[in-house]
């Protein structure tokens, strides 16, 4: 249920499981199996999460995996937390091209993302509640820290469903397109992604979640200071600066 390819130094993973790209014990550690190898791949820079047809990103957990079972609930929630702290952890940057419905555990998937790119005819929901159950794939986590206490609430306890243009304004995606029309920005997005140095990136993203995760402020500034001394062990750097002073492109080696 999870096909990728890689373009250049971009990789396109699809969540492929009709009809509603549910996610399977499987198909999740399928989805951390590949962001691992892929993340041992220093040619990778970026990643694009999209779902197969045009009306689901995915639907989420697919119950009837678990329904009845604690043992193998435990088992399912588990690989849940694996595959997208994978997904969180990874090196390189990761975009969800969220083309069409992204409820519960699909959600998650895009909230483990860095960047949400969603199409207007999109809505998205943590309803886990409905059945009992509660957002366990990082939901209750990352929901937040994007969008704020009271809006988590809304969409966890009050089951809010909120469409594309709702989910802009309160930050949970960064950019709202046509339909049809996700892939192709997330592809734009990670496109400008490739024209920076990797390693840089790498860092700042390792900065940018130590902020997230509650790092205290005078640590988190003086790492960023470490990190900023630690790029002049790599090449990178400095053919970043001989690029920009030659007003040519760098030509980027990620050793």
């Amino acid at each position: 249920m999870i096909k990728h390819r890689v373009e250049g130094h971009t990789a396109f993973i699809t969540i492929d499981n009709p009809p509603a790209n549910t996610w399977t014990p499987e198909g999740l550690d399928a989805l951390e199996s590949l962001v691992r190898a892929l993340d041992a791949d220093r040619s990778i820079y970026a990643a694009v999460i999209t779902g197969a047809g045009e009306k689901f990103f995915s639907a989420g957990a697919d119950l009837k995996s678990f329904a009845g079972d604690k043992a193998l609930a435990r088992g399912f929630i588990s690989r849940f937390g694996a595959a997208f702290g994978a997904l969180m952890e990874s090196r390189f940057v990761t975009l969800a091209a969220i083309n069409g419905y992204a409820m519960g555990g699909g959600l998650e998937c895009a909230l483990a993302c860095d960047i949400r790119i969603a199409e207007e005819h999109a809505h998205m929901a943590l309803p886990e509640p409905a059945v009992g159950l509660l957002p366990g794939g990082g939901g209750t986590q990352n929901l937040p820290w994007l969008v704020g206490e009271g809006w988590a609430k809304r969409m966890i306890l009050a089951n809010e469903r909120v469409d594309a243009a709702t989910a802009v304004r309160i930050g949970l995606v960064q950019e709202l397109v046509p339909k049809g029309a996700a892939l192709a920005a997330a592809t734009a997005m990670a496109g400008r992604v490739a024209a920076l140095s990797p390693r840089a990136v790498e860092y700042c993203k390792g900065l940018i979640h130590n902020a997230r995760d509650g790092v205290p402020r005078a640590a988190g500034l003086a790492l960023e200071r470490e990190r900023f001394v630690d790029l002049f062990d790599h090449g990178d750097q400095a053919e970043g600066v001989r690029a920009f002073l030659e007003k040519r492109k760098p030509e980027w080696k990620n050793d």
